[in-house]
């Protein structure tokens, strides 16, 4: 089979095991009330973030061939998927809030470290291949966002956004990804017997580009943007649903599929993704990330002025500038880090550009956004249906109002190389 298309598949069934859930977990929480404590359970994945990349990625760079290790975490997370979805199912509305927090955390602690891995098998199989890594691995990249889309739609038609079933989705799909990776290209580990300072052993050494200027602030930046990451796949739906409180509302087609319309976001990435060697060889690293924090300020402001009905549109268009929000940033930003990063640190080097956006930036973003939710809104049951209820547009411009705050103070701080 050919390269591209078998890493093409790898990140097709690397984003469909997450988009199973990720936008549709709010809506079951909250149906098993939960509600108040959504942003705690998306923050795992932040709190996750923040050492396990990173160790994983030091085991993939020293022990252990990260196509292997790729598969092995997904068998550990499938496993606990499923192992929540049994909980789930067996407890019903009664499921205790620390037993569904402890097993999702599990799952997840596995999970996460897998996103920067696959990055690291394709761009290894790509270097191997000859091929040029900036050109070739955005369309590959696409099929990750397909397969998000793909079980984004799955769940939302066959009707599990309000319960367990979507995790079964994921462990089933976790369970093909830990077979095929053994199919995928070897990714070399440090020659045995090679001598290494502790430092090197642990991983310790992509630390040191704090010491460089430019990366420290574009580490600290790529924190602050993360801040923003977990916010709409926390509350979208769950918003979008709140609507159905309102007669008026009730019976539109956004209330009635939240998913199907959230999954324009991922839509969007498709297309975006494939702009982005345009705009990253025209426009530089600086003027891509820009448009990225500016697009973030669009994506919370639309959210606050639409809804399901004849403000549709705004949230339509909202879900489009999302695949400027997120990729624009997220995936130039790892192609940064690979281009100014030496081989022997690269795949640590992604677990802290991971750890400062998907970790400490995600984990702030979640908890804060759901503090300032929980201050604007409340939880309700009409006509035995549940909803969160409130000033949700609040919350949205104070989303808005801080993405733009962090997008000017970048254009000033940052600064790059002429080539870039």
């Amino acid at each position: 089979m050919n390269l591209k298309v078998r890493l093409s598949l790898m990140n097709f069934l690397e984003l469909a095991v997450w988009g199973a859930y990720l936008t549709s977990m709010g809506r079951y929480l909250s149906n098993i009330g939960m509600s108040t404590e959504i942003g705690y359970f998306y923050s795992l994945q932040g709190v996750v973030s923040i050492f396990m990349p990173a160790i994983i990625g030091i085991i993939a760079d020293r022990w252990i061939q990260a196509q292997k290790l790729l598969g092995f975490c997904h068998l550990l997370a499938g496993l606990f998927m499923l192992l929540l979805a049994w909980y789930g199912y067996k407890e019903g509305q009664n499921a205790s809030f620390s037993t569904t927090f402890i097993i999702y955390g599990l799952s997840v602690a596995f999970y996460m470290p897998t996103l920067s891995l696959s990055n690291s098998v394709a761009y290894n199989g790509l270097a191997l291949a000859g091929l040029d890594i900036v050109k070739d691995f955005p369309p590959i990249r696409v099929f990750g966002t397909v397969g998000f889309i793909c079980t984004m739609w799955f769940v939302d038609i066959f009707d599990y956004q309000a319960n367990q079933m979507q995790f079964v989705v994921s462990g089933i799909l976790g369970f093909v990804l830990f077979l095929y990776s053994f199919t995928l290209p070897a990714c070399h580990t440090a020659p045995k017997g090679e001598t290494k300072s502790l430092s090197d052993a642990f991983g310790l050494k992509a630390f040191s580009l704090f010491k460089q200027k430019r990366m420290a602030i574009f580490f600290v930046f790529s924190m602050l943007l993360g801040v923003s990451l977990q916010i709409t796949n926390s509350f979208a739906n769950p918003y979008i649903s709140s609507f159905g409180s309102m007669t008026e509302y009730a019976n539109t087609f956004g209330v009635q599929h939240a998913n199907i319309l959230i999954s324009l976001s991922q839509i969007s990435e498709t297309f975006c993704i494939l702009l982005i060697p345009f705009f990253m060889k025209r426009y530089g690293i600086k003027n891509v990330m820009l448009i990225a924090m500016f697009a973030w300020v669009l994506r919370f402001g639309l959210f606050g002025t639409g809804n399901p009905g004849y403000g549709v549109w705004m949230l339509a268009l909202s879900m489009i500038v999302y695949g400027v929000a997120f990729d624009f940033f997220n995936i130039s930003g790892s192609m940064f880090v690979e281009q100014n990063t030496t081989h022997d640190i690269r795949s640590s080097a992604q677990g802290v550009f991971f750890l400062m956006t998907n970790g400490i930036g995600a984990t702030f973003g979640t908890i804060a956004a759901q503090n300032i939710i929980n201050h604007f809104t409340q939880g309700k049951i009409i006509d035995g249906q549940f909803y969160t209820v409130g000033n949700w547009q609040a919350c949205w411009f104070i989303f808005a109002g801080y993405a733009l705050v962090v997008a000017l103070l970048f254009a000033i701080m940052f600064r790059t190389k002429k080539k870039e």
